[in-house]
């Protein structure tokens, strides 16, 4: 099957509005790339950072985000679409656009290339399932082939969920994961000694991969997936919710979110840009929940909160 992988420059704080448009046209994928974010990355000198050129990259330079749609005869319609909403947001696009057919193969395993294990807080290890690795004693190994499904640990916005479910979890607890993409948080939940998971994604690609991930880790007893729409119907209570989507949606569940939270219970919010950072503080605070910890990295920022 071919692709056409859409490639827009957009002005940074639209980068969450221009993902959801992306999501809502049914794209089989969405890649952004931030020079700001890998120009902090390499930067930072990790000894888990891939050697790169840091004169290469400009971390002025906007990002991009792209999306796939079928090339068939239904995509001038989409891409149509796609450029309204563009002006619905921002009444300097439509941007820089660019297209590229691509077949399958080019855009679902090519990627594989470039994600090799890695560590994540102290504890954690991520390896992709066809790398070998040295996993070393003491540490917690996630196996995963994300496919299409966002949540491969290298981006922001799930490291920094992984890192504050390694401080945060405590032995027994019950974790719910919304918007769980590829189950890498509800995994790296249950390896930290949660006693169950139920992740949750709308997308039926998601879904699968999911539950092919929590196969490969061996915790089909203990993380349940299932395909619906955010906490709906959800009536279990939990422990732990973390949302690791975008600022719009984390606003729109909170209220759920904190009814089913226990007296005490903790919500991670992440996938947040800086921009929407002091409009998703203030909805968490009038649900009753208080802000504990914050992280950032780049552009990115990721909320602890606790119910009273």
């Amino acid at each position: 099957m071919k692709w056409m992988e859409i490639g827009i420059t957009v002005h940074r704080e639209d980068m969450d509005a221009v993902s959801d448009i992306f999501d809502g046209l049914g794209t089989g994928g969405v890649v952004i790339e931030d020079p700001a974010l890998i120009y902090d990355v390499v930067s930072g000198g990790s000894e888990d950072t891939v050697a790169m050129d840091i004169s290469l990259v400009d971390p002025e330079a906007p990002p991009c985000i792209k999306g796939y749609l079928p090339a068939d005869d239904g995509f001038g319609d989409l891409l149509s679409g796609l450029l309204d909403a563009l002006g619905s947001i921002n009444r300097s696009y439509p941007p820089e656009v660019t297209l590229r057919e691509v077949e399958d193969e080019d855009w679902m395993n090519r990627w594989r290339d470039y994600y090799h294990p890695f560590r994540v807080g102290k504890r954690l290890m991520v390896k992709p399932t066809w790398e070998q690795a040295d996993t070393g004693e003491g540490l917690l190994v996630i196996e995963m082939d994300p496919g299409m499904a966002f949540g491969c640990g290298t981006h922001s916005s799930t490291s920094m969920c992984m890192r504050l479910l390694e401080d945060t979890v405590r032995a027994g607890e019950y974790v719910i994961d919304v918007g769980t993409g590829s189950g890498i948080l509800a995994i790296a939940a249950v390896k930290l000694g949660a006693s169950a998971a139920l992740a949750v994604d709308t997308d039926a690609g998601a879904v699968r991969t999911a539950r092919e991930n929590v196969s490969l880790n061996g915790l089909e007893g203990a993380i349940t997936v299932k395909e619906g729409n955010l906490l709906e119907g959800l009536d279990t209570r939990a422990d732990i919710i973390v949302a690791n989507i975008v600022a719009d949606v984390i606003i729109k569940l909170l209220p759920a979110a904190a009814s089913l939270l226990k007296e005490g219970g903790r919500f991670m919010a992440s996938g947040i840009i800086s921009g929407r950072q002091e409009e998703v503080a203030a909805a968490i605070g009038k649900t009753g929940m208080n802000i504990i910890n914050t992280l950032r990295e780049g552009e990115w920022v990721a909320f602890l909160a606790v119910k009273k």
